[in-house]
């Protein structure tokens, strides 16, 4: 259902990002991003000899995070090809510092002390958060066989009782007492109150 219809309005600024995931030959995995801004009418910040003209990017800027199946980035590359200032680029370099860190509870804030403020860029930050939600999709299909496989042998008493699913309590789909939750994790049905 799209959204109900406008009022008559002006085109101002437009800000184009595009995410995807990718298997690599070695068995990692690449989840990168690119995010574009421009405007519709000429631009510029401070420089009048560094206007930019409509529709000509303004931020254009890579990320590429290499990642484990079990979510660990292994590598982290930043690229800036469009900065409003000289001096954007020299934050690049500090998002290979994002190596180490898993993509679950946590990243935002830790990402945010290795990165944060001064020490990285704020275009760069924001797309993290929606690259975890990329990596997450990109590695559903194998993180969810390998659940699988853990709650049968759980079930057989070939391993220990599954831990609480980190995407309980996420979304309405994966309240705990949800249908949905329910099916996935059968477990579940025997913590539940009366």
């Amino acid at each position: 259902m799209p959204l109900s219809a406008p009022v008559e309005r002006e085109l101002l600024h437009l800000r184009d990002i595009e995410l995807r995931g990718y298997h690599r030959a070695d068995g990692l995995f690449d989840i990168e991003a690119q995010l574009t801004d421009r405007k519709t009418t000429s631009h510029n910040d401070e420089d009048p000899n560094a206007t930019v003209a409509p529709g000509k990017p303004i931020h254009g800027m890579w990320l590429r995070l290499t990642i484990s199946v079990d979510m660990v980035v292994e590598r982290c590359e930043a690229s800036m090809d469009h900065t409003p200032y000289d001096i954007c680029p020299g934050a690049a370099p500090n998002f290979a510092k994002l190596a180490g860190l898993k993509i679950g509870p946590g990243f935002n804030k830790a990402v945010a002390e290795r990165v944060g403020g001064a020490l990285g860029c704020t275009h760069l930050r924001e797309l993290l958060g929606q690259m975890g939600t990329v990596a997450f999709q990109t590695l559903y299909p194998i993180r969810r066989e390998r659940e699988k496989a853990h709650l049968a042998d759980a079930a057989a008493g070939r391993a220990p009782a599954p831990a609480i699913p980190s995407l309980l309590g996420t979304c309405i789909s994966y309240a705990p007492d949800s249908p949905v939750s329910l099916k996935r994790w059968p477990h579940l049905r025997q913590t539940q109150p009366a």
